[in-house]
């Protein structure tokens, strides 16, 4: 099964599981109230959350006259992915970090840290540039606001579910079938944030995986994205980075620190397969110049994938 279908069926499975929540709590009225909810947060995710990612982390757009460097790199990058120019933020922050956001590619955000600026020589910021740019292309930015927001949704219900469990049939007997029916209601309630986060994670690793391939078929080789995640995950412990749990996803490595109970849940694969992986990649292959079909590129790097995962 490929990574599309794979993402197509995860999203499928979070909006049941949403649906199912909502007819636990309110019957066929509940079912309509998730659906509404969980269309009018991904509307309001689908026109508003670069703004608001980029805002919460005080992110700046840089030109090309204030970034020539990182500017020419992008630029070349999206020649060869056959991309629309992205506009290109800095975040004011110490920690060496990256993320993609945007609706689509024709509105895309490119954002890096102050501190992956510093830290990085031009071979391994293009490697996370182009990492960053392999997301736009497989329109995975676009996948994790769905995602996020869909995890969220359920986890408004899930609260919902639980304050009614709790006030709404704590008064029955033990032995009533309503009262069975609310402790029913409270152990989904505990079970449904656990079952979004382990959905959202599946869509996240296995997305982390097809942009490092994509990403490495960008630059040219693979060996500056696998320096980068070495620098990004020696810093990641040294710097740690404030970020809010709901856009952890979104960065290149995860800036939540944390121990092996933090790793076993991250929504990111572990570094070390990621770097093993592009470092088993034949190297000099040719990047496409242009593209006449949108997903070449694309499907160029999924086949790489798909051949070191055999």
């Amino acid at each position: 099964m490929n990574n599309r279908m794979r993402t197509t069926l995860l999203l499928a499975a979070m909006t049941v599981f949403l649906v199912f929540l909502g007819n636990l709590l309110g019957g066929r009225q509940g079912m309509i109230f998730a659906l509404i909810l969980a269309a009018g947060m991904n509307f309001f995710s689908y026109w508003f959350s670069d703004k608001i990612v980029l805002r919460m982390y005080r992110a700046h757009e840089v030109s090309a006259d204030q970034a020539p460097e990182i500017y020419q790199i992008v630029q070349t990058l999206t020649q060869r992915a056959g991309l629309p120019m992205p506009r290109i933020f800095v975040i004011p922050k110490d920690a060496p970090n990256a993320f993609a956001t945007g609706r689509n590619p024709e509105h895309a955000v490119v954002a890096v840290t102050k501190g992956l600026l510093q830290i990085m020589d031009r071979d391994e910021i293009m490697g996370v540039l182009a990492h960053e740019l392999a997301h736009v292309k497989n329109r995975d930015i676009l996948i994790g606001s769905i995602a996020a927001t869909l995890a969220g949704a359920i986890m408004m219900i899930a609260n919902m579910a639980r304050w009614a469990a709790i006030f709404g049939r704590s008064g029955q007997g033990s032995g009533d079938s309503r009262g069975m029916g609310g402790i029913g209601m409270l152990l989904m309630s505990i079970l449904a944030p656990f079952g979004a986060m382990v959905i959202q994670m599946a869509i996240s690793r296995s997305r982390e995986y097809l942009a490092d391939a994509t990403g490495a078929q960008f630059a040219g080789e693979p060996e500056g994205l696998a320096r980068a995640l070495e620098k990004l995950g020696a810093y990641s412990h040294r710097i740690p980075m404030n970020a809010s749990p709901a856009t952890a996803h979104m960065f290149i490595v995860n800036p939540l620190s944390g121990g092996n109970m933090m790793r076993l849940f991250s929504t990111h694969p572990p570094l070390e397969e990621r770097i093993a992986r592009l470092r088993g990649m034949r190297s000099g292959y040719q990047p496409p110049l242009s593209s006449d079909d949108p997903d070449s590129s694309v499907d160029r790097g999924r086949d790489e994938w798909d051949r070191l995962s055999r």
